[in-house]
């Protein structure tokens, strides 16, 4: 059985040797590399500065390495996080975004220590895709003014008054700008056709930023906004900050921080199920929640914004030999050494080559062909898609999500009491030959007098109500009523109210109930309710032979 908190960096030092750490330095190196575009690219379209985010890669690519229950997993910000990161500094600001993380981190921690881990990875597959896509559509339309260089003093929050904007002034494009967007797309496409390990972002970033500055320097073309031009990167280490949290804070911030907490989890999850695949290992869910809290706890104190196990650069990392925790805390120095030494060379990348980074981000971050696959599933399914996704594009993630996960939840019930059904015999029934449990099956007939009503499915809350139903459309009030339940696997504390609701108005009609095929776990609910004693508990019965022998007594009693 596995601990609740077991860091992979434990198991991977045991056998460590010098071809291990060789193959962990080459990859923690490459992924260091990549990982700095995109944790700038992050951070300045989450609405915060540049290196924030870089400080997130840095810190919380390390913690999350050295406590995590993955061996490849690399963390850090991540596309996914940037709208609800958008919302929250536009609306609470920098201290606001700083507390909900925390929170959010505590979330995370609690998760892990409850042993959740696994139960996360029962979230509706519609709602993630649904959400994923709703998230990708929306960075994508961030990214068009700066991929088209337009001149929006300020562009507006909301998705539907973007594209009103952008449409308003499509006349201001910047074509040398959309030259470098555009060619950075091409670039980040055609680069895995020649190479595997090193990503065409990397790729893109270097190249545009030296096509850039020749182009400003040698040849005199300005009007190509670079980072430089509307940041001033502070290449040092960030210094610690406290923050006052209070009731008052956390009650304003409780809704949006349970959404970062919910898709850090479901993205660190996924992120690290996948490389178990792709390297034949198993990870430990509940450890990964912890570590994911605590980076979230710390990251905030030192300027950074949430993170989460990142799929594309844990895939990098597997890519290029990395195995153990320790690539990823390699990579997370490799962070640290460029920012302190060549920070102050992001100056020069321009915006329109991360607003075609991002462009791909989103691309990828779609599932296009996913979603149009489960367009074409069961109406549920869809229904709990498309509503997802529109409330992610339209309102915000944490609407989204709450309302996907509700509307998945209703629909399963849904789903599960259409299967329950609960059939009513009175002349003659099948059974098993030795009793409830066995395939072969007689008919047998039932004593004059006697009702048998047989529940197939669970008996919880949403079936209930069908039951009671089905008693009134038969009417009458046979001598005596027996609950047929060996196919009821389980039952909640509405069945069992609904069920002593109805022996008692039976005791009142003169019906006697008995109950047959209980197995141990709904024999467990009843023994916690008064309706052993109602009935009696002589007249729970293990098998439908016993049950009805038990019914001719009571018959020939009362009459």
């Amino acid at each position: 059985m596995k601990k609740v908190f077991e860091p992979q960096i434990i198991h991977s030092l045991k056998n460590y040797n010098k071809e291990k750490f060789y193959a962990d330095l080459m990859a923690g190196i490459i992924v260091g590399i990549v990982a700095l575009p995109l944790a700038i690219a992050f951070g300045i379209t989450s609405g915060v500065t540049p290196e924030k985010g870089i400080y997130t890669a840095i810190i919380a690519g390390f913690i999350i390495s050295f406590l995590g229950g993955s061996k490849v997993q690399i963390g850090g910000p991540t596309g996914a996080f940037i709208i609800i990161v958008y919302g929250v500094v536009q609306q609470y600001g920098i201290t606001g975004l700083a507390i909900a993380t925390i929170i959010a981190g505590v979330m995370l921690l609690a998760m892990g220590l409850l042993k959740l881990g696994a139960v996360i990875k029962f979230i509706p597959y519609p709602v993630v895709v649904g959400f994923t896509s709703g998230i990708a559509m929306t960075i994508f339309a961030t990214q068009i003014k700066d991929l088209f260089g337009l001149e929006i003093a300020k562009v507006p929050a909301d998705f539907l008054h973007k594209w009103v904007a952008y449409a308003q002034n499509i006349g201001s494009i910047n074509w040398w700008a959309t030259l470098i967007g555009v060619a950075s797309i091409v670039v980040i496409a055609i680069t895995p056709k020649f190479s595997k390990k090193i990503p065409g972002s990397l790729i893109a970033i270097i190249v545009m930023t030296v096509v850039v500055y020749i182009m400003k320097n040698n040849f005199g073309i300005q009007g190509i906004e670079t980072i430089g031009d509307r940041f001033t990167i502070n290449a040092a280490l960030p210094e610690m900050t406290t923050y006052n949290i209070d009731f008052e804070a956390v009650r304003t911030l409780l809704p949006v921080a349970f959404s970062i907490a919910m898709l850090g989890a479901i993205e660190s999850l996924l992120s690290a199920t996948v490389a178990d695949g792709v390297i034949g290992s198993k990870h430990n869910s509940n450890t990964e929640l912890i570590a994911q809290g605590v980076a979230n706890i710390v990251t905030p104190l030192f300027g950074g914004i949430p993170a989460t196990g990142a799929i594309a650069r844990t895939m990098t990392n597997i890519n290029n030999g990395g195995r153990t925790p320790i690539a990823g805390i390699i990579h997370a120095v490799v962070l640290l050494l460029i920012l302190l030494f060549l920070g102050d060379l992001t100056k020069h990348i321009p915006m329109a080559c991360l607003a075609g980074v991002l462009v791909i981000v989103a691309y990828n971050m779609s599932e296009w062909r996913t979603f149009r696959s489960l367009l074409k599933n069961n109406r549920s399914d869809a229904a709990v898609l498309v509503t997802t996704f529109l409330l992610t594009v339209i309102f915000d993630l944490t609407i989204a999500i709450q309302i996907g996960l509700l509307l998945a939840v209703v629909l399963f019930i849904r789903r599960v009491s259409a299967v329950s059904t609960v059939s009513v015999f009175k002349s003659e029934l099948e059974t098993s030959i030795d009793g409830d449990f066995v395939s072969d099956t007689e008919t047998i007939q039932i004593p004059k007098g006697v009702s048998v009503y047989e529940i197939e499915g669970p008996f919880f809350f949403g079936v209930a109500n069908k039951f009671e139903e089905t008693i009134k459309q038969v009417g009458g009030s046979p001598k005596v009523r027996i609950i047929r339940m060996r196919k009821v696997p389980f039952m909640d504390t509405t069945g069992a109210n609904n069920l002593r609701n109805l022996i008692v108005m039976s005791h009142k009609d003169g019906t006697k109930i008995i109950l047959s095929g209980v197995n141990d776990s709904v024999r467990a609910v009843l023994d916690k309710t008064s309706i052993p004693d109602l009935i009696g508990r002589e007249n729970i019965c293990s098998n439908i032979h016993e049950a009805l022998k038990k019914s001719e007594e009571l018959i020939a009693e009362i009459e």
